[in-house]
């Protein structure tokens, strides 16, 4: 026989009944009975309590039986009959897992427990609060879920599943602004001292009735890290020493000078500072006649004009698909860069947004959670919205997912070239081509040999 319920003496009080009660009933009783009390039509469960199912079934039927009896007996004795207004039916289907995570309510208790995360609501958690505030949109959970369906095959889904939903949402409602990370500073030399131009640019490509917003620009910009490079790789078309590069929306520049920061640590080479010259006949995307055109265009800021903010970099909370598959101990797994605060500057319409929406509501009926309802599309950079912590003084933005980065994916495969060069110990050689074949015979086998190669590219 199942055991129903578990009797506790001298075990200290209860948390919630505390020492009125020494008898509780077991969950699989518990369960069965909340669930007919309650009018539950469909209890949802895991794989795991498959095997319950009978027991949750024999419960309900003595239910049923006993409610029979007690009706027909209460009749004739004026008794209180024992109703049961429902009958569920249990139905068990896999679990959501998702890589590079954990959703194991134990795991996640030691994480916060352990100090390994700020608490519940941090953005690397799996949690609601959690993904809230790192800018999750509600629809695109519901989009994932849609995707992902439900099965009783256990599963184990990609986190880019999950990004991607991200996205597509974001892509259709987030406004556009420029930011450069980790920003790098170009003064353009040739530049009228005390001159600014006001640029109006869309809010959003693909929704004109979003609007359009001004960004001025000055002879003192800031840059992404990223957009510059002293040794630029094969296919980088953003500046280097001698390239040009197009300021998005704006003019043509070409860098002459790299000013280096002579206290940098380790004697590393760390650029301080740009000296470029742009172009006057390039405004606003123009290409004059006999000029070669110009493949890569970057974001930029005016240094007097932009927004001092700090960005968290967040990333995957394991470094592995299955925390703990290979130890056993999910903790071994973790990713020591899932988070990085680094510099940034914003337009300064983000930050009065920012601003805004946290003084808009009186300290009464403030929520908190409403700082993280606005996301916004930093170009080529990513998807970011503004964190709990930001203050008047203080703005703290959290980047929600990354954008779909085509040089990123070039970066890392030309690695993964490198390492398995490195680790081969071989250098790439090219196979020597087959010698010519002499005589009669070598021109009917050319021919025969080119035949099959047209075929090949036609069925192709």
């Amino acid at each position: 026989d199942p055991p129903l319920y578990r009797i506790k003496k001298n075990a200290g009080a209860h948390q919630r009944t505390g020492a009125a009660w020494c008898i509780y009933p077991m969950y699989d009783y518990a369960h069965v009975l909340s669930d007919a009390f309650e009018c539950i039509t469909h209890s949802l469960c895991t794989l795991e309590f498959e095997q319950h199912r009978a027991l949750y079934d024999w419960v309900l039927d003595s239910l049923h039986s006993n409610s029979t009896k007690s009706s027909s007996s209460s009749s004739s004795s004026g008794e209180d009959e024992l109703k049961v207004p429902s009958r569920p039916r249990q139905i068990e289907f896999s679990r959501l897992n998702l890589q590079y995570t954990v959703l194991s309510k134990r795991k996640l208790i030691k994480l916060v427990e352990d100090g390994v995360v700020s608490g519940w609501d941090d953005p690397r958690m799996p949690t609601i609060s959690g993904m809230r505030r790192r800018g999750y949109p509600p629809s695109a959970l519901q989009l994932f879920a849609e995707r992902v369906g439900i099965s009783k095959a256990e599963n184990n889904i990609d986190m880019a599943v999950l990004e991607d939903c991200v996205r597509e949402k974001l892509e259709f409602c987030a406004p556009r602004a420029f930011a450069a990370v980790k920003p790098i500073k170009v003064v353009i030399t040739n530049w009228p001292h005390g001159k600014t131009e006001v640029f109006e640019m869309p809010v959003h490509p693909k929704r004109p009735e979003m609007g359009t917003r001004k960004v001025p620009f000055s002879g003192e910009l800031f840059i992404d890290h990223t957009d510059f490079a002293l040794e630029p790789p094969p296919k980088y078309f953003r500046l280097a020493p001698g390239r040009r590069v197009r300021l998005k929306f704006a003019y043509v520049i070409e860098c002459d000078e790299v000013v280096f920061d002579k206290d940098a640590d380790d004697g590393e080479h760390v650029v301080k500072e740009l000296r470029c010259t742009y172009l006057p006949d390039t405004r606003a995307g123009n290409t004059p006649e006999g000029m070669k055109r110009v493949k890569g265009i970057i974001q930029w800021l005016s240094c007097a004009h932009a927004a001092h903010a700090t960005v968290r970099v967040y990333d995957r909370l394991f470094s592995a698909p299955a925390p703990g598959s290979a130890t056993g101990e999910f903790l071994d797994d973790l990713n020591d860069n899932s988070l990085q605060e680094l510099p940034c500057v914003v337009e300064q319409a983000v930050a009065d947004a920012c601003r805004n929406t946290t003084t808009s509501r009186g300290d009464d009926d403030f929520d908190a959670t409403d700082k993280v309802t606005m996301q916004f599309q930093f170009e080529r950079i990513g998807y970011f919205c503004p964190d709990l912590d930001c203050t008047e003084q203080r703005l703290v933005l959290n980047r929600v997912v990354t954008l779909r980065d085509t040089w990123g994916k070039i970066t890392a495969k030309n690695a993964n070239n490198s390492n398995i060069s490195k680790s081969s110990g071989k250098k790439n050689k090219p196979k020597p081509k087959a010698p010519k074949a002499k005589g009669t015979n070598a021109k009917r086998n050319s021919h025969s040999t080119s035949a099959k190669h047209t075929n090949n590219n036609n069925s192709s």
